[in-house]
């Protein structure tokens, strides 16, 4: 229901815009999020984009380099990341969800619609 795509290779200070385009229906209606997963670790909370206002919420790691957005019309979600570090190597997800407490916002179990993730590698 979730197609996420604009990973790929990238020097450190380099940017990458990631999309996740969706097939449920009324999407503006959803909450959206970015999580990642680096590897052998457990995945992490990114980015978020509330449905109603677009208020914004970022982790500390990625403040200021990081832009989510969205596009109802086109039922997409954009992740924009510049300034780009080795550290931010991981498998990138999209979520959605309709029903996001928003104290609930930054957490994996807050969302019930996944993307399959697509790989960013940034090289030093």
């Amino acid at each position: 229901q979730l197609q996420a795509s604009g990973g790929g290779l990238v020097q450190a200070g380099g940017t990458l815009k990631l999309s996740c385009v969706a097939s449920v229906p009324s999407f503006n209606a959803y909450t959206k999020a970015w999580f990642r997963q680096a590897q052998g670790k457990e995945r992490e909370f990114v980015a978020t984009i509330r449905r109603y206002g677009g208020s914004t919420d970022y982790a500390d790691s990625v403040k200021g380099r990081f832009t989510i957005s969205r596009d109802n019309a086109k039922n997409t979600a954009y992740l924009q990341m510049n300034s780009l570090k080795p550290e931010d190597t991981a498998v990138y997800y999209c979520a959605a969800s309709r029903s996001v407490i928003l104290s609930q916002s930054t957490y994996q179990r807050a969302y019930n619609v996944w993307g399959q993730g697509t790989q960013v590698t940034v090289s030093s």
